[in-house]
């Protein structure tokens, strides 16, 4: 069976709990998997079913008001959204890029600390982008405990769990093909099995390998796409795999015309059937018509694959997005369940992708078992076949060899990423961190337009649409395919979930919250201010009939550097401290105390304004993937320092030592030896130029925020002729808007020096949000949110990626 890709709706509400009946027992069958081992979590979804449910539940709705910090371990700066283990009486984490530390979970006493060694290693920047989300742990066949990790250069190593020593280490990758490695293994059956990314940037073939937890000998490799090399694990599924790519996946010399298919994330395993499922991403390059000239499905991108967990071979496959071309993957957590459907218990598989639909499948056979609902907004298709298994593909959303971009929902971050989800069987709800982003694609273009090299295609994920940037926990009936409830999220980027049989749901928040609420409603019932952002899941665990609750701060994750603009106002600062929390009904822990200090930017008396030579420096920040780490626009999302406040950016001979050179390696910063001295400079004069135009546009948001909350303009205060005047760092830009509103619909014209815009928008709130296209020469969005106080026009105008700035106007 295909995959097919996915659809969002959305409501305005900010919590619509929908009363359960009857809960005087589990909503859904109990499984034993789903309660084995219920004092601990030894891996990331806690066992191989992936539900992220603890059947603790000692902690529960009526008593967890008084949870309270038990201890607590300060981290050093660096990748910290990542989910801990804990097995053997000691909670076992890692950071950075593969630094692995255990405690004694009831002190937090550190018992040991290991360093994968991949920042001494590291030979490529995309080893060093993003660190660890994760670690295994087993007891091998000898009764030892080990704990498992792959370095994000692509080491799979085994630990002895009691004193961290090495006790096995191989090397997964077959080339110098750019790969990394930043996903939990899993151990299932004796096996550690772990995938690798770099789809987004690479044609390298695509694989999963599964090798002995005991001995580290290889066992088994299953590719994802066709390839010359046919293993014995591969030989159904190459013939599977070949005739969707009609065109082959060779260029005239030989080289890989298309790949990726990486599964860097989600596995799944159920050793009743002995299968092992894979969740597999997006292809390279976006565009199909690069990567396959003659069409077809291209399997298996974007799909669900089982395979036998002894011998790796092919079972079956659902693809969610056939011929895959918006960055859709289905690398998020796939749940195990026994679910009643129809009357009949039914042994399921459920995933809600990327895409924005919420699938379950057989995961005997992989049939789809009724049709998928929407958990976000989604306009690339309108519904799946349940005939077909296909999704019905709305008119125009492929772009290929059409002129323009259009708007895509969701976005290449979709709507639920890589943080984990979580299933109740006593609920029967599944809890979805949800994304609404939109964005805006085309097919390539010449001049720049691609601004990542090589996709085939003209991307701008961060656009400000309406009904955008925001997020949301969402409880999703999987059985109805229907919203049991929701609650509005602050900014655009959720933390992973974890529920208990105590009736709660556990989640951090962008704002540095850890909250838990009723399971039932999504009432909250207890918050703990972290200080810093919480991204990664947490987890809960018993000791001596206590039972603790984990979880690790710190902001990063988001897909390519996106989704931080919204996040702006809850200070996702690199800077904020990072730590292990761990809480109990009668902690006696508490945080030093923690005062913030606003970043400024730096002094730089010698810049002047240059709006061409800014500008090439934003096409080298893109093109070189700066924004993976260090924010769109090059506004930090906490992932790494905000390099708008570094002082680094006004000095040329230290921003060499540390970009072209390397000096920072050491503290996660990748050498870029290649960058010319003319891109080098650039790419310098465009941080200078974000570092001036900072304050201006913080500025703008605090007086779009107070704005917001007292706007009461109505739709007729809006028409006519306006002199406008933006409040740029290169001096005041003038312009004349011509606004119409008819009802709630806005359209207009900017007319500046430069030429003029069409703009289309919506009146809401007391405030007008129109926006339109234009060409310099790459594609950009104007955008302008503004409201009418004391006759005066007040609000923002936004650039594309040159920034947001202040905008007065009269008639």
């Amino acid at each position: 069976m295909t995959a097919r890709p996915a659809k969002f709706a959305w409501s305005l509400a900010l919590i619509a709990p929908l009363a359960l009946t009857a809960c005087h027992g589990p909503a859904q069958p109990v499984t034993k998997l789903m309660t084995a081992d219920p004092d601990e979590w030894p891996s990331w979804g806690r066992t191989g079913s992936e539900t992220h449910y603890s059947p603790l539940d000692t902690i529960d709705a009526d008593n967890v008001s008084g949870l309270k910090l038990a201890w607590h371990f300060d981290l050093e700066p660096g990748y910290t959204a990542s989910t801990p283990l804990m097995a053997e009486g000691k909670v076992f984490i890692t950071s950075g890029h593969s630094h692995i530390r255990a405690f004694y979970a009831e002190t937090g006493k550190l018992l040991w600390e290991y360093d994968g060694g991949t920042r001494e290693r590291a030979t490529s920047s995309l080893q060093m982008t993003w660190g660890n989300k994760g670690i295994a742990y087993d007891k091998t066949p000898d009764g030892k405990g080990h704990v498992f990790l792959v370095t994000t250069d692509g080491y799979v190593i085994s630990l002895d769990a009691a004193t961290g020593k090495e006790d096995w280490k191989t090397y997964d990758y077959p080339d110098n093909a750019p790969r990394n490695s930043n996903g939990a293994p899993r151990v299932f059956g004796g096996k550690v099995i772990t995938g690798f990314g770099g789809a987004d940037i690479s044609p390298a073939r695509a694989f999963v390998t599964a090798y002995d937890e005991a001995t580290g000998k290889r066992l088994w490799r299953f590719y994802t796409t066709p390839g010359d090399e046919v293993t014995p694990a591969n030989r159904q599924a190459e013939a599977v795999m070949r005739e969707t790519w009609p065109s082959g996946w060779k260029n005239e010399d030989g080289t890989r015309r298309g790949g990726g298919g990486t599964a860097w994330n989600a596995f799944s395993y159920d050793p009743d059937l002995g299968l092992i499922y894979i969740g597999v991403g997006n292809g390279f390059p976006y565009n199909r018509d690069k990567r396959s000239p003659g069409g077809g499905d291209n399997l298996f991108l974007a799909s669900i694959v089982a395979v036998d967990a002894d011998t790796g071979e092919y079972k079956w496959h659902y693809q969610v997005c056939p011929g895959e071309q918006w960055d859709c993957t289905a690398t998020t957590d796939m749940t195990l369940a026994t679910l009643k459907i129809d009357g009949k218990e039914r042994k399921v598989l459920m995933q809600a992708p990327k895409n924005g639909f919420f699938y379950v499948l057989d995961r005997k056979t992989g049939e789809l078992l009724n049709p998928p609902g929407k958990i976000a907004k989604v306009t690339w298709a309108d519904r799946i076949g349940m005939k077909t298994g296909r999704p019905v593909e709305n008119p125009g959303i492929r772009y290929n060899g059409k002129p323009g971009m259009f708007e895509l929902w969701p976005g290449p971050t979709g709507a639920h990423s890589w943080m984990p989800q979580a299933y109740s069987p006593d609920t029967g709800l599944v809890y979805i961190p949800v994304l609404e982003n939109g964005a805006l694609i085309g097919d390539g273009m010449e001049g720049g337009g691609e601004i990542t090299r090589g996709m085939g295609v003209t991307l701008i994920p961060e656009v400000d649409l309406p009904g955008g940037h925001r997020s949301f926990l969402k409880a999703w009936d999987p059985v109805t395919q229907t919203e049991a409830w929701r609650v509005k999220l602050p900014g655009s980027w959720p933390g992973g979930v974890m529920t208990t049989a105590g009736g709660l749901v556990f989640e951090g928040q962008i704002d540095g919250k850890f909250a838990a609420r009723d399971a039932k409603t999504g009432k909250e019932l207890w918050s703990f201010k972290a200080v810093s952002p919480i991204v990664g899941a947490p987890i809960t665990y018993r000791m001596n009939g206590k039972q603790y609750v984990t979880v690790i701060t710190g902001s990063g994750g988001q897909g390519a550097g996106m989704q931080t603009l919204a996040n702006v106002p809850y200070h996702t600062d690199y800077r904020l401290p990072r730590r292990v929390l761990t809480f109990t009904l009668d902690g006696k822990d508490t945080l030093p105390p923690f005062t913030y200090t606003e970043p400024t930017p730096p002094a730089d008396p010698d810049y002047q304004p240059d709006a061409k030579r800014s500008q090439a420096g934003f096409m080298v920040f893109a093109g070189n993937a700066c924004l993976v780490c260090h924010g769109w626009n090059a506004v930090g999302g906490g992932a790494a320092p905000d390099l708008r406040y570094s002082p680094a950016i006004t000095d040329a001979q230290t921003f060499r030592a540390i970009v072209k050179e390397g000096g920072l390696k050491m503290n996660g910063m990748p050498p870029f030896s290649g960058i010319s001295s003319t891109d080098l400079e650039n790419l310098r004069f465009y941080l200078r130029t974000r570092a001036q135009q900072a304050p201006a546009e913080k500025k703008a948001m605090l007086n779009k925020l107070k704005a917001a909350k007292a706007a009461t303009a109505k739709p007729q205060d809006f028409p006519g002729k306006w002199n406008i005047v933006i409040q740029s760092p290169m001096g005041p830009q003038k312009a004349v808007l011509d606004l119409k509103v008819n009802g709630h619909v806005v359209t207009g014209t900017a007319t500046a020096e430069q030429g003029s815009v069409d703009l289309a928008g919506a009146f809401k709130n007391g405030r007008i949000k129109i926006e339109g296209k234009a060409s310099m020469p790459m594609p950009i969005t104007v955008a302008y949110d503004l409201t009418v106080k004391d006759g005066e026009l007040q609000g923002e105008n936004s650039n594309g990626p040159f920034g947001t700035f202040p905008v007065t106007g009269t008639h």
